[in-house]
């Protein structure tokens, strides 16, 4: 007796299954290819050429100068400056963003729950360069805040809050604190807090629980949100160009200036492919501390 045994279907392989897949992939994939990697392509290429000249904005002549010009003191110190602001962003989008998600995921009625969620996402139902120039009313000499510390005698002069790396950084945490929460509530939202009554069971207090159960469980909605504000806001150009002015220069505020006007196309390419390295580092790290945790 002759048994014919279908080792495709009996292993839950099917070639035809992996070719449908690949055909429905193959949309995005062209999608990418397109707008996404082939520009990228063109960015690298044009990093390593000079600028042109009679009108022209790039020449092919190749060089290195454009990445020793990024290197250089005058350039390294705006992205040293832009890292920093982006870290401390994040911090300060950490500390405000993690009580909040907590607050609104640990609310037993779900009516308020909803409620608390629908208030950190309306920012997004106006336009960023709108909630931007609103800050511009708020912190401007006779803004919001100078109006108050003036009227109750604090400060006998309107404070200088424009145009300075202190409005940069609060706009900067108002546009990207809901990118911190959102993670942080979607895992916190799943947590069995079953496990900080055993903890407490066993000894341990709310402090030492959160520490030891909480917080090591919900760290990857940290890690994601974490990486969601870094990520733009070092890339930032409309805050730091509205609230900073010259004295808020960022890697987007110099890289728009490259290719606006009469700037320095190759040095702005060559500033790209710097600030995309620096993101790519942020998300190997994401990437690294996801596989441990795994």
């Amino acid at each position: 007796m002759a048994f014919n045994i279908d080792l495709s279907s009996s292993s839950g392989y099917d070639p035809r299954e992996k070719r449908r897949g690949g055909l429905l992939a193959l949309p995005a994939v062209l999608w990418l290819a397109i707008f996404f990697i082939i520009p990228l392509l063109f960015v690298v290429g044009i990093s390593f050429m000079t600028r042109g000249t009679r009108g022209a904005f790039i020449s092919p002549e190749l060089t290195l100068d454009n990445y020793a010009r990024i290197f250089s003191p005058t350039y390294f110190s705006v992205f040293v400056k832009s890292i920093w602001i982006a870290v401390l962003t994040t911090i300060i989008c950490l500390i405000a963003g993690y009580p909040l998600a907590f607050f609104v995921a640990t609310r037993k009625s779900r009516w308020a729950a909803n409620l608390a969620l629908f208030l950190v996402i309306l920012p997004f139902w106006t336009n960023f360069l709108v909630r931007t120039y609103a800050w511009r009313l708020i912190l401007g000499n006779e803004g919001l805040i100078n109006a108050v510390l003036v009227g109750l005698g604090i400060v006998e002069q309107p404070v200088q809050f424009m145009f300075t790396d202190f409005a940069v950084q609060v706009g900067l945490v108002y546009g990207f604190l809901p990118f911190m929460v959102l993670p942080i509530y979607a895992t916190i939202e799943r947590f069995d807090f079953r496990l900080v009554e055993a903890a407490n069971d066993l000894g341990a207090n709310d402090i030492r629980a959160f520490l030891r159960v909480v917080l090591p469980l919900t760290m990857p909605g940290v890690i994601a949100g974490c990486i969601l504000v870094f990520i733009p806001a070092i890339g930032s150009f409309i805050t730091p160009e509205l609230l900073g002015g010259n004295q808020g220069l960022m890697i987007g505020s110099l890289i728009q200036r490259q290719f606006g006007g009469t700037g320095n196309w190759p040095l702005g390419a060559a500033a790209s492919v710097v600030m995309m390295g620096i993101v790519m580092l942020a998300l190997m790290v994401y990437a690294f501390a996801s596989s441990r945790r795994k």
